[in-house]
């Protein structure tokens, strides 16, 4: 086949799209219910058939309708479950796990697999939820229609695939009647200077993420100058600021990143320096949404919508896929898929 042909699930801003893209898939369809999330997909992806709606909603027999497939027909479904619920921030690292209705979605994801019956499969997620039983059960089922998902599974950073970030990430790939060759690795680490160094100065370069300016107190501002810079700490300061000095975790927030070392896991708190160690480099000063972007491994003019302010944008790029990252992964899968189309493997049937 000339086309391979993928649908994504819980699609964001388009990060696991835009991989997909990458390693040769044709993204027919994509799913994503946060209306911001969905403008922000459309201005990037304008030739991805794009359904606002929550994925607990949808039929899986419908969505083919609307991609023109069929049950069977589809060579990958992709797609990243909603992690907040997963994540170690999130339980307070490993202490607590809240009822988050959103750790649901991974059996939303199965669901649809089981109706689709797609060629291959792509999901990733937090490591936080190879503990879950509910990363069991879809495991489970996935090995009961044919993926062998558990030899699929597995714990990976994404700074050595190709993205300029310290991000590890669960990721599970598998495919029907085809063998998958492991992503190859980067022979180096991309760094933030490679990622952002060659970026015009903040604030008056007339791209709208580098220039939203930052609010920040005199007392907060001097705290920042003190940060010795490429790669410096709070613990230098001369004083702590209260909420700091009466715990003894989270050592990265009011941290510099280093210039020739990838960046910390870009989060949706990437613009505030009290949420992590999100300082430039060298300049006294958050990175901005641009440059977090890069980080992320998004082109240097992909769109993110302001519509809802800065905290808004920065949540859709600190929850996205890094694009580099999906790429390495799904590459193996499509050459798997085209060497099976070569041989003459018969498309999956619905019975298994």
């Amino acid at each position: 086949m000339s086309v391979l042909t993928a649908v994504d699930l819980f699609a964001g801003a388009g990060g696991l799209t835009l991989g997909l893209q990458q390693a040769g898939f044709t993204v027919l369809g994509a799913i994503e219910v946060d209306p911001l999330a969905c403008a922000t997909y459309a201005d990037n992806h304008d030739g991805v058939r794009l359904w606002q709606d929550d994925v607990r909603h949808v039929d899986g027999e419908q969505l083919m309708r609307g991609i023109g497939l069929r049950a069977g027909e589809l060579d990958l479904l992709a797609g990243c479950p909603p992690c907040q619920g997963f994540s170690t921030l999130r339980t307070l690292n490993g202490r607590q796990a809240p009822a988050e209705p959103r750790n649901d979605l991974v059996r939303e994801y199965g669901r649809l697999v089981a109706q689709l019956r797609p060629r291959a499969v792509l999901m990733e997620n937090v490591p936080g939820l190879a503990k879950d039983e509910r990363m069991d059960e879809l495991v489970e089922l996935l090995e009961g229609l044919g993926y062998p998902a558990r030899s699929g599974t597995r714990i990976m950073n994404a700074a050595d695939y190709g993205v300029p970030q310290s991000r590890r990430r669960l990721v599970l790939t598998a495919a029907r009647h085809a063998v998958l060759e492991p992503a190859v690795r980067t022979p180096a680490r991309p760094t933030v200077r490679q990622a952002i160094s060659r970026l015009p100065p903040a604030g008056s370069s007339g791209d709208p993420l580098h220039d939203l300016p930052e609010r920040r107190s005199a007392r907060v501002a001097d705290l920042i100058r003190q940060v010795p810079v490429d790669g410096g700490s709070r613990s230098a300061l001369r004083e702590q600021l209260s909420c700091h000095a009466r715990v003894d975790g989270f050592k990265d927030v009011y941290g510099r990143m280093s210039w020739d070392r990838p960046a910390p896991t870009i989060t949706g708190g990437c613009h505030n320096p009290s949420k992590g160690r999100f300082l430039h480099p060298d300049q006294h000063r958050a990175v901005t949404l641009r440059e977090a972007a890069l980080l992320q491994g998004f082109p240097p003019r992909y769109a993110f919508r302001l519509g809802r302010g800065k905290l808004a944008a920065a949540l859709m790029i600190g929850n996205a896929i890094p694009p580099a990252f999906v790429a390495a992964h799904a590459l193996p899968i499509a050459a798997a898929l085209r060497s099976s189309h070569a041989a003459g493997t018969p498309t999956p049937s619905l019975d298994g």
